[in-house]
């Protein structure tokens, strides 16, 4: 498999395999995992690093930043550069930053080398827009859903991991386990993904210069951006303020907010269903229920405060996960069906907003939380998702009075 190769122009012999389905799912969560380890243990490690609580947030915020970096100076160059050796070199990236942040002594390397593991993470928004070149346009959004299912479920799942073995062995371990796990999967994706040379004539000084242009010229693309930037800054102020309020407020350990953390990593099961939907045509009916749930879910994160009540506090993550994840498959879907040979840039564009209003919602969770409170948090996350509701229905009912719903 490795010496297939598959033009620019999207001309190939055969379609993704299921081999490829299962190793691009799994790189992409493992990638994308290496940016969320340090979310739950924020409690721990700010205090051995010398960070004040309420500058905790920088631990997962920095990481953040450095991953929309990436997504708009790094994933650009999968229209210009071989896909699969990008790939495999960002990977190679993840893993030199990983042993950075385990060997780390001062909060200055430390952010250092999480910058760096943001920066490279992006392999799996180069992967991504890779799966859906190989797959027929009838089965896209599964394939996508599929792959967007092992990315989503690496973030989930990362958060209950570094939870466990930092509660175990230490914090360090989680950073060490996670950089070997990453090395074998850079070693399986240069077995089993295919070469793509991109066609596009531009240089990456000519890629770069189209982007502010990208963004003018395609609505859909910042109708889809703002919808999940929203949703992914509620989505980090509830995981990034959560740990602090299971440990003070329900005596949590690190074993007790891993489990809580599992319990939320069930909403990534969504993903591939969100991509058959998008197949039957449901976007745009889809994408508001999807904002819809996410502001009934902080609603009930706040309730499940002001009741003492752990179990109304998973449903709310489970809620929220779900519909962060629906709208991601779904907009993701619609922007690869814009233009092939523009792929690598849209993602990364559409990726970098949602990242960096996720970062935002990283830095403020700490601070919300220590001097506001768990409620004002949850109003905050809430806010967000109802901003993006309300841009969605105001695009709807534009829509209609055009005749065209159903292109939202």
């Amino acid at each position: 498999m490795s010496g297939q190769y598959l033009p620019g122009t999207l001309r190939q012999m055969r379609p993704i395999s299921s081999l490829q389905v299962a190793t691009f799912a799994a790189a992409c969560g493992l990638a994308v995992a290496s940016i969320y380890y340090a979310q739950p243990l924020i409690g721990v490690i700010a205090p051995d690093l010398g960070l004040p609580p309420g500058f905790a947030g920088l631990i997962v915020t920095l990481t953040q930043l450095g991953y929309g970096a990436g997504l708009l100076f790094l994933v650009p160059l999968s229209d210009v550069l071989e896909n699969r050796r990008l790939v495999v070199w960002a990977l190679a990236a993840v893993v030199f930053g990983l042993l950075g942040i385990a060997l780390s002594d001062s909060a200055a390397t430390f952010l250092v080398a999480t910058f760096i593991v943001g920066v490279s993470s992006v392999a799996a928004q180069i992967l991504v827009p890779l799966a859906s070149h190989l797959a027929p346009e009838a089965s896209r959004g599964k394939v996508v859903g599929s792959v967007m299912s092992g990315l989503l479920g690496g973030i989930m799942l990362a958060r209950p991991f570094a939870s466990y073995v930092a509660g175990t062995f230490g914090w360090r371990t989680v950073f060490y386990l996670s950089a070997g796990m990453v090395l074998t999967l850079l070693v399986l994706i240069r077995r089993v993904a295919p070469q793509r040379q991109p066609s596009s004539p531009l240089t990456y000084r000519q890629i770069l210069r189209s982007l502010p242009v990208l963004v003018a010229r395609t609505p859909l693309l910042r109708r889809r951006a703002f919808y999940q930037g929203m949703l992914f800054a509620g989505f980090n102020l509830f995981w990034t303020g959560s740990p602090l309020l299971l440990a003070h407020e329900f005596g949590l350990g690190h074993r007790g907010i891993a489990l809580f953390a599992l319990a939320g990593a069930a909403g990534a099961l969504s993903a591939p269903i969100a991509g058959r939907l998008a197949d039957r045509g449901l976007t745009g009916p889809a994408t508001g229920w999807a904002l819809a749930a996410a502001v009934f879910a902080f609603a009930l994160a706040a309730e499940a405060r002001l009741t003492h009540s752990l179990s109304l506090l998973i449903v709310a993550a489970l809620i929220l996960d779900a519909a962060v994840q629906v709208c991601q498959v779904l907009s993701l879907r619609s922007i690869y069906m814009l233009a092939p040979e523009l792929r690598g840039r849209l993602n990364g564009l559409f990726m970098a907003f949602a990242f960096f209003c996720g970062a935002a919602g990283s830095g403020l969770a700490a601070a919300l939380y220590t001097f506001r409170g768990w409620t004002t948090l949850a109003a905050v996350g809430a806010l967000c998702a109802a901003a993006a509701l309300v841009q969605f229905v105001s695009e709807v009912r534009q829509a209609n009075a055009r005749l065209l719903y159903r292109t939202y």
